[in-house]
């Protein structure tokens, strides 16, 4: 069994996703060198529009900002506070201005589930 363990947001890498225009960039905090079983990070999303389809359900929770997600059947619009649940293969393309969020994926490992 894992141990609790504490992940310091000033030591999580942040890896440029988008842009220009505009910036996005992803930090994960739990990986499959900690949990076999989900994924954790933040994201920052600034006037910049990424078009993606999830291979894991998502929660997202916004810490600041104006978080979009823009689906086929509808724009969700998020500011602090707000939760957003994604199931897997939904096509989306997430945008925001001066947005922070956190994000919860399931599985975790998806990227070596897809290996297989």
């Amino acid at each position: 069994m894992t141990k609790a363990r504490l992940v310091k947001g000033s030591e999580i890498s942040f890896t440029h996703r988008g842009g220009p225009p505009g910036h996005a960039e992803v930090g994960r905090a739990i990986s499959s060198d900690i949990s076999s079983s989900m994924g954790a990070g933040i994201a920052r999303f600034d006037n910049c529009s990424i078009a993606w389809t999830v291979l894991y359900d998502e929660v997202i929770y916004v810490v600041e900002g104006l978080f979009r997600l823009v689906t086929p059947d509808a724009v969700l619009e998020g500011r602090a506070g707000d939760v957003i649940w994604i199931p897997e293969g939904t096509e989306l393309r997430y945008e925001g201005k001066n947005a922070t969020v956190f994000y919860v994926v399931y599985p975790g490992n998806w990227k070596e589930l897809l290996k297989d």
